[in-house]
């Protein structure tokens, strides 16, 4: 893996910079691109990702790919809470399908802590899954990150 860089915006937050964080990380996540991902990440990272404990890049990339493997056509949009001096807590929905066609909408919060080299060191996130119809979508934008124009979870009364 590539070495840790700085990844601004760097801690201390404002509500300015947490809020660029926040997008930055949800742009990140909707290429689909684990070791892209993976490098917001300090190589020694921890998360806990519903029931599951991960440690370090390696293991970050192998879980990403798998997720990305089953949750297919995947569209994310992350939300800040709230912020301090290296946190972040985070609520976010995603939209996805299965390999059989049922859709999900998986709702979660992330607590988040920064090094300051403004790479993550530690995630914490619980989701829940909700099983929708197709046609109750919400999130249909192209692949990759969400338009500008997009409205975000307040605007979608989410």
């Amino acid at each position: 893996m590539e070495s840790e860089e700085s990844r601004p915006p760097l801690p201390p937050f404002d509500a300015d910079t947490a809020a660029q964080k926040v997008r930055a990380a949800e742009d990140a996540w909707n290429t689909q691109d684990p070791v892209k991902v993976s490098l917001a990440y300090t190589s020694e990272s921890r998360w806990r990702n519903r029931d599951e404990f991960i440690a370090g890049r390696d293991e970050i990339v192998e879980f990403l790919a798998r997720k990305w493997g089953r949750e297919l056509d995947y569209r994310l949009i992350k939300e800040l809470w709230t912020y301090g001096e290296s946190r972040l807590a985070v609520r976010f929905v995603y939209e996805w399908h299965d390999a059989a066609g049922s859709w999900f909408r998986s709702h979660g919060n992330e607590n988040w802590e920064f090094a300051g080299n403004g790479l993550m060191q530690r995630r914490v996130a619980s989701i829940n899954d909700q099983a929708i119809r197709e046609k109750d979508r919400l999130f249909r934008w192209p692949s990759g990150p969400r338009p500008a124009d997009h409205p975000g979870l307040t605007g979608l009364g989410l």
